[in-house]
Order: C-alpha cells, then sequence, then structure tokens
C-alpha cells in the first residue's frame, strides 16, 4: 500500500517513520521541502509538490496547520484533481467538524473516500505508536484504514464525517481546562507556602490524579516549558470548540473562560512554549514566577 503524508511537522514526522517501520511505500511533502527531506534516510520518498506527492497514492494522510491549511492544500493545490479514484484521505489535523464535513463532500464528488481522524498524544504518542485516534466518517472506510491505524495508536469510530473533530474538541476542551485547574491549584498551594512538588506527589493517585497532573504538572513543578504542543494551537482548538459550539447553539462558558486565559497567554509572550505555560500566565497574574 502506498500512503502519501502531507505534513511533516512535529506529528507528521514520527508518523510518516512509523508507517515506514510498518513496511509501507510512503512519499513526503511539506512546504518547507527541508522538513520532508528527513524521511529519505528512512527509505521514504520525498515529492516537491503535493500533487506529485499523492498522484499513485492508495491513502492520503494529512497532518497540516489547521482547517484553512488543509482547505488549501487539498483543493487550492490541485490536489483534489491529482487523487485516484478509489484513494482514501485520512485528515489527521486538528479542524472545525464543518470543515471536516464540506472536505468529505467535494472529495467524494470525485470519487474519493474520507477520514477525519485527528489525534492525542503528542509527540511523544506520534513516535511511540500510542496515539488515540479519533475518526468520523463511514464505517467501512474506518475498516479499510485499520492497516494504517495499527502502527500509529488505538483508532476508534465516533461517527460519521465530523465526528472526529468533535471528539478531539471534546478532548482539546478537557486538556485545556485541566492545564487550568492544575496550575491555578499548585501555584496557590505554593503561594500559601507550601511545596509544590510534594503537593503534586501527595494529591496523585486521588480523585485529582490525571495524565495532565503527571505530565504537566510534572513540568510545571520543573518550569519546564520547552514545546511539545503549543499554547498557540491549544487557543486555536479551543476557538474552534467555540465557533461550533455557536453552531450548535451550546452554551460553553468554562471553555469560553479558558479561551480568554490562554489568548491573554498568547498575548504576553507565551504562545510558542508548551501549553502547560498557561501555569505561567497564572503566576504572573499573582505576581510569582
Amino acid at each position: 500500500m502506498h500512503v502519501s503524508v502531507l505534513g511533516i511537522g512535529m506529528m507528521g514526522l514520527p508518523i510518516a517513520k512509523r508507517l515506514r517501520e510498518a513496511g509501507f511505500e510512503v512519499t513526503a511533502w511539506n512546504r518547507t521541502l527541508e522538513k520532508a527531506l528527513r524521511l529519505a534516510s528512512h527509505g521514504a520518498r520525498v515529492a516537491h509538490t503535493a500533487t506529485q506527492a499523492v498522484h499513485d497514492a492508495d491513502v492520503v494522510i494529512t497532518m497540516l496547520e489547521n482547517g484553512d491549511v488543509v482547505e488549501s492544500v487539498l483543493f487550492g493545490h490541485g490536489v483534489d484533481a491529482a487523487l485516484k479514484p478509489g484513494c482514501l484521505v485520512i485528515d489527521m489535523s486538528s479542524i472545525k467538524p464543518s470543515q471536516a464535513r464540506s472536505h468529505a463532500q467535494r472529495l467524494a464528488e470525485r470519487g474519493v473516500a474520507h477520514l477525519d481522524a485527528p489525534v492525542s498524544g503528542g509527540t511523544v504518542g506520534a513516535e511511540a505508536g500510542t496515539l488515540a485516534i479519533m475518526a468520523g466518517g463511514e464505517a467501512a472506510d474506518f475498516e479499510r484504514a485499520q492497516p494504517v491505524f495499527a502502527p500509529l495508536g488505538r483508532a476508534t469510530h465516533v461517527g460519521p464525517h465530523g465526528a472526529g473533530q468533535l471528539a478531539k474538541l471534546a478532548n482539546q476542551m478537557i486538556v485545556g481546562i485541566t492545564i487550568g485547574a492544575v496550575s491555578e491549584a499548585l501555584l496557590l498551594a505554593e503561594k500559601g507556602g507550601a511545596d509544590m512538588a510534594k503537593v503534586r506527589e501527595a494529591i496523585r493517585g486521588g480523585f485529582a490524579e490525571s495524565r495532565i497532573l503527571e505530565v504537566h504538572g510534572q513540568r510545571m513543578v520543573e518550569r519546564d516549558f520547552a514545546k511539545r504542543a503549543a499554547l498557540t494551537v491549544q487557543l486555536k482548538d479551543m476557538r474552534n470548540a467555540l465557533d461550533t459550539a455557536r453552531e450548535l447553539g451550546f452554551e460553553a462558558p468554562i471553555t469560553g473562560l479558558f479561551e480568554a486565559l490562554y489568548a491573554s497567554a498568547a498575548e504576553h509572550g507565551f504562545g510558542e512554549l508548551d501549553h502547560s505555560s498557561l501555569f505561567r500566565e497564572l503566576a504572573r497574574r499573582n505576581g510569582m514566577r
């Protein structure tokens, strides 16, 4: 099976590597060619244009920055016309559900199948093949994608086109809000004179336990905010969640509060740090480092 990967960034690179290691024929494309060239030593073909990359592909994976970029690559560069009939496009980017549904409909008109299959687990999960993959689309296409998903992580079919993106928005709402809760709680403890590291240790294993407390809480203790997932990406996802809520007539006040907090963090220079650096915005507000 020939798989083309469009978007060789922090997530696309390990995804393409794992597909190569699993024995797939892989073609890579990225707007910045140098990023795609990193895969040449792993046996992948490197295409100079997106249309070249997808010409003979059985499966095309997109892992791009946002919905507008996905739209541009698929429909503004002639990729849709270059896809062979029967090809399956798996969009693993995080975009709006309405955009995913539109892309699926437009590709179907060309005889091309589509799954929206965003992921959670970050670069660590991509490298280890332990991503949580949330897929929306036709059940038959989901089954067809199983050999591709297998080296990447655990895939779940959550509903029709757009449902994968809804699941990812739910994931990002929980992640973004929980980062804020852990940040504020640990900062309060430190402000009152407790040892932040010991507080984190004490509450782990109780009802407050979470992956965020485990991983991001440790980053907060160590003040290690090197980018794994950018705060600007978290902000984009919170805004996509709010846009989707408005489309559905759903009130999401908690998400709205945290969108404002992440926006403030970005305005104060933390945008290109890890999303756990919301901690720094809350510390700033309280005169703490």
